[in-house]
């Protein structure tokens, strides 16, 4: 499948994007944090995502290149919506995963326009300190700068026992390009998420939820679930299911998640 890597300029900031698929809808996907840019994998992400290509065009967004001082989570969602109009992009279905989906869920709170349909995985609505602590370990790491000991914790938390072995090797190799650079890049990222609370505006969230989660995810636990479903659950327009065994990572694991997604997007309004 073909796939065109881009780069978004709005005089302030630029951020990178790939895109693939021909379908009449839009879909957007934003990803959690990671090491290195995910953009550099657009090949496998188009190949992963090929199942919703024939209903939508996808474009798949990174975080700004530029990164402030501090950058939170609002900040990242504002920019994200600024790169979405730059393109020329409004009523899109959006899926975020992880501290994508914390992204997605500001965007669709502060920027309704832009978002017709939203699906969110292994993400939480709120980060206090408690809960901040498991991603303290992955910036001490990060600040030692032992990529190849990061990549492997990385692995071990997203990710079940037998799948975290079996990427080992290519964790291994790939924890050989990362630059000083993307490691700061990454602690700067995750300190994003410090204080996060969206629980009180979840409500402002005016288009059809999809949330999708895992009872076995590590790093944010069913409880992180849960608090958005008790949020929501009176909503016709909301939807969850939970997965078992697949961990955080569920959203690249279950065999199913993508006709999850598209199923979900397809649904005729309510």
């Amino acid at each position: 499948m073909k796939t065109h890597i881009g780069r978004v300029n709005t005089g302030v900031f630029t951020m990178d994007y790939c895109s693939f698929g021909e379908g009449p809808g839009t879909f957007v996907i934003l990803p959690g944090i990671s090491i290195q840019s995910v953009v550099g994998l657009a090949d496998a992400v188009a190949e992963a995502y090929s199942p919703l290509t024939d209903d939508f065009t996808v474009y798949l967004f990174d975080r700004r290149n530029e990164l402030p001082e501090t950058y939170s989570v609002h900040e990242m969602a504002d920019d994200t919506a600024e790169a979405l109009a730059q393109l020329g992009l409004d009523e899109v279905c959006v899926f975020g995963a992880s501290q994508g989906g914390m992204v997605a869920m500001d965007m669709a709170i502060y920027h309704p326009e832009l978002v017709k349909k939203l699906a969110v995985g292994s993400t939480a609505a709120r980060l206090d300190e408690e809960r901040y602590k498991v991603f303290k370990r992955f910036t001490d790491i990060a600040e030692s700068r032992d990529a190849e000991a990061l990549y492997l914790f990385f692995a071990d938390m997203i990710m079940p026992e037998p799948a975290a072995k079996q990427s080992r090797e290519a964790c291994i190799q790939a924890a050989k390009t990362v630059t000083e650079g993307e490691l700061i890049r990454f602690i700067e990222l995750t300190e994003g998420m410090r204080a996060l609370d969206l629980r009180d505006k979840l409500d402002g969230i005016s288009c059809p939820l999809l949330l999708i989660h895992d009872r076995t995810d590590r790093i944010f636990g069913i409880d992180c679930a849960q608090e958005i479903i008790d949020r929501l659950s009176g909503r016709p327009d909301f939807r969850y299911y939970i997965y078992d065994g697949y961990g955080h990572a569920s959203y690249d694991l279950a065999p199913d998640y993508k006709e999850r997604l598209l199923g979900f997007m397809k649904e005729q309004a309510y």
